[in-house]
């Protein structure tokens, strides 16, 4: 996918002519792409001899790109565990998780996961921890979801922050971008969740149906015309539960097409992002000697320079 943001200079120009000077293509090709509903002006589909503004956001999608995107991806599952780690003690480790690596192996599951990595490195691990599938592993993250992680690496430490994850003492803040403009500066999301009818997701119920309690809070970080950019902070860990509390508040999270509605897995269609925007920003627990560790992780490249380029 390639983006670009129209300056003033470029303004007035026919699209098609504008794109023949920043692709290496003829006019024909362009028009060709255009034609085949691979370029968007402000998210929507457009023909060659529209005329450009200045501030227009040109989203040119190509397949071949997406195929080589799906290549990077993989490659990212093999990158050293050395790179993520943030913090490393005798007792635990704390990971910066790129978005497209599974924490854990299950049923099904064939490609490399975090414990994969973690177990050629500290085959001592093995032992941590009440699952063989997920040593060491407290809590996780989706696939398509980056940011901190704690991973115990002896079962004392293991106990002590299973301890915390139960008490409800870990702290644990995400930056996350849904579609549409928040009005409200900040609220709490309390819909119980619990297993759709469809088994393969979660869903919000009413708080006088059946369900686990989950707490969710948030406060606008900045305001864009058709996103707004989130400040989470989860009380209860429910699984997937920052994704299924946003999209029951009516603003799914961009790239979450599971739990989107039709019009915004349209829209995650046309942005093209290849993930989740939701990182795990902040995550703060006490060690052994039960002084508190606070962590922070800023936003990937990539999802800052998403931001760069939306309105």
């Amino acid at each position: 996918m390639k983006i670009f943001k129209i300056k003033k200079e470029a303004a007035g120009q026919r699209l098609d002519v504008y794109l023949v000077s920043q692709l290496n293509l003829s006019r024909s090709q362009v028009q060709k792409t255009i034609k085949n509903g691979l370029v968007f002006v402000n998210e929507n589909i457009t023909n060659a001899h529209n005329i450009i503004n200045q501030a227009d956001i040109i989203t040119i999608h190509d397949p071949i790109a997406a195929a080589t995107d799906a290549m990077e991806a993989e490659k990212r599952l093999i990158m050293s565990l050395t790179e993520m780690i943030v913090l490393e003690t005798k007792e635990y480790l704390v990971i910066n998780k790129p978005a497209g690596l599974i924490v854990h192996g299950g049923e099904g599951i064939k490609e490399e996961t975090l414990t994969d990595l973690l177990i050629k490195q500290y085959p001592q691990i093995k032992k941590v921890g009440e699952d063989p599938l997920r040593p060491g592993i407290v809590h996780r993250l989706d696939k398509e979801v980056s940011g901190l992680l704690v991973v115990a690496l002896t079962n004392e430490m293991f106990d002590h922050l299973k301890r915390q994850f139960i008490q409800r003492q870990v702290t644990k803040k995400y930056l996350a971008l849904v579609h549409e403009k928040i009005e409200k500066d900040y609220d709490e999301i309390g819909f119980p969740i619990a297993r759709s009818a469809k088994g393969y997701k979660m869903a919000a119920r009413p708080e006088n149906q059946t369900g686990r309690r989950a707490v969710t809070e948030f406060e606008v970080i900045k305001r864009y015309v058709n996103y707004t950019l989130l400040l989470v902070k989860i009380k209860t860990g429910r699984t997937h539960q920052i994704r299924v509390h946003l999209s029951a508040y009516g603003y799914p999270l961009v790239g979450d097409d599971l739990y989107g509605t039709k019009k915004t897995r349209l829209q995650n269609k046309k942005l093209n992002l290849g993930r989740i925007f939701l990182h795990s920003h902040i995550l703060a627990f006490s060690d052994l000697k039960n002084e508190v560790q606070e962590l922070k992780t800023d936003l990937p490249e990539k999802l800052l320079k998403f931001l760069e380029v939306i309105k």
